[in-house]
């Protein structure tokens, strides 16, 4: 009874051909330009791959070793930020030197605390020009605090941007200070 049913019900025809059915053929689809043929608005831009490279952070200018986080700890200056905790003190060489941890303590699980570190690592980095006014180069340790991870780099840079500005003045200050002081010796 049921193959009575389909072979009543279902059709066997094909249907006819659409008007415009898509063959493959040797010169390919003439109606749409392909990518290089785009129109030159309408192009991708080729990244400046060396305008890139000058904003990246060499590896010369990370802190890795344990002793220089605690070093930087014991003996540097804390400042607390809505976003990070900064240590910083005075570092050797001409390169502001920067390590930065997230703790699982303090924001959880991994991928949390990837993303914290990576936020905080483009807020150094993005902050070059604030960083080239201090006129001393310091050892940096950078911790990120929860709210992080509810941030958008945006809120994090300006936080770190305002602590550079701060330490610059403050070391400017220090500067002409000692500078008063030895014209009056």
């Amino acid at each position: 009874m049921e193959s009575n049913h389909a072979a009543k019900n279902i059709s066997t025809k094909q249907p006819p051909p659409r008007e415009k059915a898509r063959l493959p053929r040797a010169n390919g689809d003439q109606e749409w330009p392909r990518r290089d043929q785009a129109p030159p608005g309408k192009r991708t831009q080729a990244i400046n791959c060396s305008a890139l490279l000058e904003f990246s952070l060499p590896k010369e200018a990370r802190l890795r070793k344990r002793a220089d986080f605690l070093r930087v700890y014991e003996n540097g200056k804390r400042i607390d930020g809505r976003f990070m905790t900064v240590f910083i003190l005075p570092g050797e060489g001409d390169l502001h030197h920067v390590g930065i941890t997230a703790t699982k303590k303090a924001i959880g699980k991994a991928h949390d605390r990837n993303r914290a570190k990576r936020l905080l690592r483009e807020t150094f980095r993005l902050s070059k020009a604030e960083l080239n006014e201090i006129p001393i180069k310091f050892d940096w340790v950078l911790n990120a605090k929860r709210c992080i991870l509810k941030a958008k780099l945006a809120e994090p840079l300006e936080d770190f941007k305002k602590i550079a500005v701060k330490i610059g003045r403050s070391e400017l200050l220090l500067a002409t200070d000692n500078t008063e002081k030895h014209r009056d010796e």
